[in-house]
């Protein structure tokens, strides 16, 4: 029961959640528009439920700095002192109840990724897409960007395979934990975790 009406009461609460917390995603939206970019929110195409792809919203963290060429300056010369913050509150994640509402994702499910990754999954690793994805999973809250490629899709499948009420409980209650004792953010001093497709193409 719960899980064929999961979708509908995650947009609910996300509903809710939006309105509540308006005042403080203003007040975010504001400080990173003054400290990081005048483009507030970030949009990125991910893969999402039955490889349908969407755009997720994110709070802007990085500059668009770009070198005499016009290249991207790498990750760790854009991230602005405020906008790391954001990314170790998860604050920058808030956007997404956007998603939620809109249907694209539900608050727990395997993380949506890029969509240049399509061409490098197995085809068991593409059933990772055959749930919505979530703003938090189980991948997540078991080494997040601290583990390898191989052991995140395995927490992903374990999730589809696995899916119930009690263990997306599991998940809220080590998301929050996690969030606050701010663990397994990032691997080493990678701003971001390795690109699939340059593992691949290695």
């Amino acid at each position: 029961m719960y899980m064929k009406s999961k979708n509908r009461i995650d947009r609910y609460i996300a509903i809710v959640m939006l309105v509540i917390l308006a005042p403080l995603l203003l007040f975010i939206a504001l400080l990173v528009w003054i400290k990081v970019d005048k483009k507030v929110i970030f949009a990125q195409e991910r893969v999402g439920l039955n490889e349908s792809v969407f755009k997720i919203y994110k709070f802007k963290t990085m500059s668009d700095d770009r070198d005499e060429v016009g290249n991207l300056l790498p990750d760790h010369l854009r991230l602005s002192s405020f906008g790391n913050i954001l990314r170790k509150l998860s604050l920058d994640e808030l956007p997404q109840l956007i998603n939620v509402i809109k249907g694209d994702m539900n608050f727990i499910g395997p993380r949506p990724l890029f969509k240049e990754y399509l061409a490098f999954y197995s085809e068991d690793e593409k059933r990772r897409h055959s749930v919505r994805p979530g703003l938090s999973g189980w991948a997540q809250v078991n080494g997040r960007n601290s583990i390898s490629w191989q052991e995140k899709f395995q927490l992903d499948l374990f999730y589809v395979e696995n899916q119930s009420f009690k263990l997306d409980m599991k998940i809220y209650k080590k998301t929050i934990l996690k969030v606050i004792n701010r663990e397994d953010v990032n691997n080493s001093d990678q701003i971001t975790m390795e690109r699939l497709d340059e593992i691949k193409h290695a």
